[in-house]
C-alpha cells in the first residue's frame, strides 16, 4: 500500500452536490441499471400522473416510445407548480433537480400517493441523457430542458394554451448509466393495463412509434375496476361464481383515511393468484394488507363451514393453502402514510392496515356467503377438495424425503452430476430425450456442468393438483436434482445449481416441453425464477458449409446474413431439427461452451401478466388460447414445418 492510498484526512471526504449521488449509485434509487431499472424510470413519471388521477384532477395518461430511444409521458392533471420557490428557483426546477422535494409530504396536495420520498422525477432527470418538461397551466405553456440532471437554461414561457397538464419527455442515459438500451413494449403495456384496472375510469394509452411510419397503440379504461381485473386473470379458467367486490373507506387514528378495494373469484384450477397493491404500487412481496386479507379468508371460510356442518369430520379445518388454491384475488389499499421497505416499495409494513383489512374483508365476505348459500357451498367444497389434495401431497413429499434418506447421495440415477461443489459455479442442463442427453453428457465440461435428460413431456401442472404433480417421475427427478424441495418444503438455500438451463429441440415439441417446464417452475418453484437461476439455451437452427468453412446461425436473419457473407452460392445448409443431430463437439461449441453460447435468463417483470399468459396457454379453455395464437401469429420468427 502506497503512502498516497494510505492517507485518510479531511481531503478524503467528498461531498456530492445536487444529483451527483444518484448518478454515482443509481441502483440505490431504481433497483438496478438493467432493463428493470430502465422501466422504473417510466413508472416514476407515470405514478406522478396517477397520483393526480387519484386526487380527481386527471382523466387521461399517455405513454409514447419514440424512435430516438426517448419516452414521453403526458397527463391532463393540474400541472407541476411553476411559481418561484423560496429557494430562488422556479418550483418546476426544484422538483426536477432536488431530492426529497415534492408535494407529497403532507395531505394538502395529495390525499394518497405512490411517490412519498420526493426522489422520483428528480432521479429520472439525473439518470437521463436529456429531459424536457412542459407544463400547461394558467393559460400558458412553461418549458425547461435538462441534460444529465443539470438545467440548460431557466424555465421559459413558450406559448399559450387552454389545457392543463404535464408533458415529460426523457432519454435514459444509455451511454453512461444503463446496461441495456430500449424499452420492452409488453412490460410497459402490461403495467398500464394494471393501472387502468386499479383506477376506475382512468384512460391509459400506450403508443409505440419506434419504427418510422408505424404507431402500435393500446388503450385501456375499465369501469369495473378490480372485478374486471380478476375476470381478466381468470379468462382461461372455468369459474365457480362472478367476482366478489369488497370495498370501503375508513378513518384511521393516526394515518388519516384508508381506502380498501378488493375482488376475488374462485376457479376450478389448482393455482393461487393473489396480487397486492398500495397506492397503485405493486407490492410483489406483500405486506400487512395481504396478510390481513389472507387471514380473513381462512377464518371466514372455516367459520362458515363449521357453522353449516359442511366439514367431513368434526375436527376438520382449512389451512391457508386450502382456501387459496384456485383463488384469484386482488387487494388494493390507498393510505396517506404507507411505510414501505426501501425506495422500490415491494412490501408494506403498516401494522394498523392489517387489522383494518382483516376486519373489513371478514365482515363483507361473511355477509356474501350467508346471502349466497349456493355459491358458498361451491367454494367450501372446493376448499375441502384442496384439503384432501394437500394431505395427499404431504404424504408424497414425505415419501420423497424417506426415499432420499435411504438412497445413495439422494440423487436420481439419470443425473450426470458435476464435480464442483459450489452452487455458484455449477450448471444443470435439463435436456429432452436420451439422444440429446447422450450428446450433452459427452460434450459437457464435467467439472461444472451437470446433465439431466427427461423422458417425454412432464405433466401440465396448470391442470393438475399438487398431489398428482408429485407423482410424476420426471418432476420428482427435477425436484431432487435441484435440491430445494417444493411448495411448503421449498428452501432456496438448498439449491445445487445457480444456473438451471432448459435445453430443448428447436421444433414444436421442444417448444412445448420448454413451456411445460417453465409452467412448472413458475407455479411451484417461482423463487428459482426470482433469484435468476432459470435459463433457456439457444441452440443453432442452421449449419452453413462452404468448402472448409463452417458457420452456425441461430435464426433465419443470421442465416441470410451468413449466406451473403459466404457469397450466396455453393453453400450447403443443414437445418437442425433436434439436439440429437449434433455430435458432442458441436453441441459443446454452439450451445454449452460459456465462451460462445447464448443463454436467455428468465425474468419475472409483471406477475399478473405472467399468470394470465400461463393460464391462457396451459389452461382448460381453448378459445382464449386460439385468440392468443391468432393475435401473436405475426410475431413468430421461426416456424417448424
Amino acid at each position: 500500500m502506497t503512502e498516497e492510498t494510505r492517507s485518510y484526512d479531511a481531503d478524503s471526504i467528498k461531498v456530492l452536490k445536487g444529483l451527483e449521488h444518484v448518478r454515482k449509485r443509481p441502483s440505490m434509487y431504481i433497483g438496478s441499471t438493467s432493463q428493470t431499472g430502465l422501466h422504473h424510470l417510466v413508472w416514476e413519471v407515470v405514478d406522478n400522473s396517477v397520483d393526480e388521477a387519484q386526487s380527481g384532477y386527471c382523466t387521461s395518461i399517455e405513454v409514447t416510445l419514440h424512435e430516438d430511444g426517448s419516452v414521453l409521458v403526458v397527463d391532463d392533471g393540474r400541472g407541476i407548480p411553476v411559481e418561484m420557490h423560496q429557494s430562488g428557483k422556479s418550483a418546476l426546477e426544484v422538483v426536477m433537480t432536488t431530492l426529497h422535494a415534492g408535494g407529497k409530504f403532507d395531505n394538502t396536495a395529495y390525499k394518497t400517493s405512490g411517490g412519498l420520498h420526493g426522489v422520483g422525477v428528480s432521479v429520472v432527470n439525473a439518470l437521463s441523457e436529456w429531459l424536457e418538461v412542459e407544463v400547461h397551466k394558467k393559460g400558458r405553456i412553461y418549458w425547461q430542458r435538462f441534460e444529465r440532471g443539470v438545467p440548460t437554461g431557466d424555465q421559459e414561457v413558450t406559448g399559450s394554451t387552454e389545457l392543463t397538464g404535464t408533458r415529460v419527455r426523457f432519454k435514459p442515459d444509455y451511454e453512461q448509466i444503463f446496461e441495456e438500451s430500449g424499452f420492452n413494449f409488453e412490460t410497459l403495456n402490461g403495467r398500464l393495463r394494471e393501472l387502468a384496472y386499479l383506477n376506475n375510469g382512468l384512460k391509459l394509452t400506450m403508443h409505440d412509434r419506434r419504427k418510422k411510419g408505424e404507431d402500435k397503440t393500446e388503450e385501456y379504461c375499465f369501469e369495473g375496476g378490480l372485478s374486471s381485473f380478476v375476470a381478466y386473470i381468470n379468462e382461461a379458467h372455468a369459474t365457480l361464481h362472478d367476482p366478489v367486490r369488497i370495498s370501503g373507506e375508513f378513518e384511521m387514528d393516526d394515518d388519516g383515511v384508508i381506502i380498501i378495494d378488493a375482488a376475488l373469484q374462485y376457479n376450478k384450477a389448482f393455482q393461487e393468484d393473489i396480487f397486492s397493491f398500495v397506492n397503485n404500487i405493486n407490492t410483489i412481496d406483500g405486506g400487512t394488507h395481504l396478510s390481513g386479507m389472507k387471514s380473513a379468508l381462512t377464518r371466514t371460510l372455516n367459520e362458515y363451514a363449521l357453522a353449516n356442518n359442511l366439514f367431513n369430520k368434526k375436527d376438520d379445518s382449512f389451512s391457508g393453502s386450502d382456501v387459496r388454491e384456485g383463488l384469484v384475488a386482488v387487494i388494493s389499499v390507498k393510505i396517506a402514510n404507507p411505510q414501505f421497505e426501501g425506495q422500490t416499495k415491494t412490501r408494506l409494513g403498516n401494522r394498523n392496515v392489517q387489522g383494518a383489512v382483516f376486519s373489513h374483508v371478514s365482515r363483507v365476505l361473511a355477509t356474501f356467503l350467508e346471502e349466497n348459500p349456493g355459491i358458498a357451498r361451491k367454494i367450501v367444497q372446493k376448499c375441502i377438495l384442496n384439503n384432501s389434495s394437500r394431505q395427499a401431497a404431504k404424504k408424497a413429499r414425505e415419501l420423497t424425503r424417506r426415499k432420499s434418506a435411504l438412497e445413495t447421495a439422494a440423487l436420481p440415477g439419470k443425473l450426470a452430476d458435476c464435480s464442483v461443489s459450489d452452487p455458484k459455479e455449477a450448471e444443470l442442463f435439463i435436456v429432452e430425450g436420451n439422444s440429446a442427453g447422450g450428446s450433452a453428457k459427452q460434450g459437457r465440461n464435467r467439472h461444472f456442468q451437470a446433465v439431466l435428460p427427461l423422458r417425454g413431456k412432464i405433466i401440465n401442472v396448470e391442470k393438475a393438483q399438487l398431489s398428482r404433480v408429485l407423482k410424476n417421475n420426471e418432476i420428482r427427478t427435477i425436484i431432487t436434482a435441484a435440491g430445494t424441495g417444493i411448495e411448503e418444503d421449498f428452501d432456496i438455500e438448498g439449491v445445487r445449481y445457480h444456473k438451471i438451463i432448459i435445453m430443448t429441440d428447436a421444433d414444436v415439441d421442444g417448444s412445448h416441453i420448454r413451456t411445460l417446464l417453465l409452467t412448472f417452475f413458475y407455479r411451484h418453484m417461482p423463487e428459482l425464477i426470482e433469484s435468476g437461476y432459470i435459463y433457456i439455451a439457444q441452440p443453432p437452427l442452421y449449419l452453413l458449409r462452404k468448402g472448409n468453412i463452417r458457420r452456425y446461425a441461430y435464426n433465419e436473419r443470421e442465416r441470410k446474413v451468413i449466406s451473403e457473407e459466404l457469397g450466396g452460392t455453393g453453400i450447403t445448409v443443414q437445418r437442425y431439427k433436434g439436439l440429437g443431430e449434433m455430435n458432442p463437439e458441436q453441441l459443446w461449441a454452439t450451445t454449452m461452451d460459456p465462451e460462445n453460447r447464448v443463454l436467455l435468463k428468465v425474468r419475472l417483470e409483471n406477475v399478473m401478466e405472467a399468470s394470465h399468459v400461463f393460464s391462457v396457454l396451459m389452461g382448460d379453455d381453448v378459445e382464449p388460447r386460439r385468440e392468443f395464437i391468432q393475435q401473436h401469429a405475426a410475431d413468430v420468427i421461426n416456424l417448424d414445418v
